[in-house]
């Protein structure tokens, strides 16, 4: 009955289905529960903010590139994204020297940062 109402299943190929939209948007959701719980000071204050806005940024702009006009468009929304990824992981990098108790957590979502840049770069070259 299900498969009537909402149409077939797809089938699976054996192929991951990576869905950058969601994965983006869990990074940006992780980094702000990760700043909350940072002590906030006047060294802690600004790179936080630097940090929110760089990583909900990928996300913003990954689905700005997802609705592009053109190739064009297309690629200078993913060079965005490229760029706003690979800014995260510095802010994440500054977090960390600031706040000692933050550096571990800080570790994992620099590697999130780290792949995500890798994957936008790769993206970037094909298109």
């Amino acid at each position: 009955m299900a498969e009537e109402a909402n149409g077939p299943e797809p089938k699976d190929t054996g192929k991951r289905v990576y869905d950058l939209e969601e994965r983006t948007a869990r990074f940006g959701e992780a980094i702000i529960a990760f700043v909350k719980r940072i002590p906030h000071n006047v060294v802690t204050n600004p790179l936080i903010g630097q940090l929110v806005r760089a990583a909900t940024s990928v996300g913003a702009n990954y689905c700005e590139a997802d609705d592009a006009v053109s190739k064009k468009d297309f690629r200078h929304m993913i060079s965005i994204c490229k760029k706003e990824s690979r800014e995260s992981k510095y802010w994440l990098r500054m977090i960390a020297a600031a706040d000692e108790s933050a550096k571990q957590e800080a570790r994992v979502h620099w590697q999130e940062a780290k792949e995500l840049h890798l994957i936008f770069a790769a993206i970037w070259r094909k298109k």
